[in-house]
C-alpha cells in the first residue's frame, strides 16, 4: 500500500486540521430502517475503534464509549404488557439509564429517591 500524504487544500479541506485519536464511527441504514445488524455493526465499530481512545478514561468511573441507539418501542411495549403496563405511544416516554450502587441498601435508597421524583414530575 503506498501511503501519498494528505491531499491538499481545497473546498472547505484544509489539511492542517488532521490529526490522530479521533474514535468514533457511525453507522446508520440510510432508509430508517431498525434492525439488530445496525446494532452489530456498531459494536464492531467501538471495538475496533478502542486503540484509537474510544474507551473510558477514568476506570473507576466507567465513563466512556458506547452507542447510541432509538428507543426499541416495539420490545418495550411488548415486554411491559406482561406487566399490565400499556405504554404510550413513540415520543410521548422516555428512558433514563441509571448506574447505582452495588450496595443493596445503598441501591434501595436510590432507587426509591428516584421513583420519589418520578412520581412528582408525573
Amino acid at each position: 500500500m503506498n501511503n501519498y500524504g494528505l491531499p491538499p487544500k481545497q473546498g472547505m479541506y484544509d489539511p492542517q486540521y488532521e490529526h490522530d485519536a479521533c474514535g468514533i464511527g457511525f453507522v446508520v441504514n440510510i432508509k430508517g430502517k431498525k434492525s439488530h445488524e445496525i446494532v452489530k455493526q456498531a459494536l464492531t465499530i467501538l471495538i475496533d475503534l478502542n486503540h484509537r481512545g474510544a474507551s473510558g478514561s477514568e476506570s473507576n468511573t466507567g465513563d466512556g464509549a458506547g452507542i447510541l441507539i432509538q428507543i426499541p418501542h416495539k420490545f418495550f411495549a411488548k415486554e411491559l404488557l406482561k406487566k399490565d403496563i400499556k405504554l404510550p405511544e413513540p415520543g410521548n416516554y422516555a428512558v433514563g439509564m441509571v448506574f447505582l450502587p452495588n450496595d443493596e441498601n445503598k441501591r434501595k435508597a436510590m432507587e426509591n429517591y428516584i421513583e420519589s421524583i418520578i412520581i412528582e414530575e408525573g
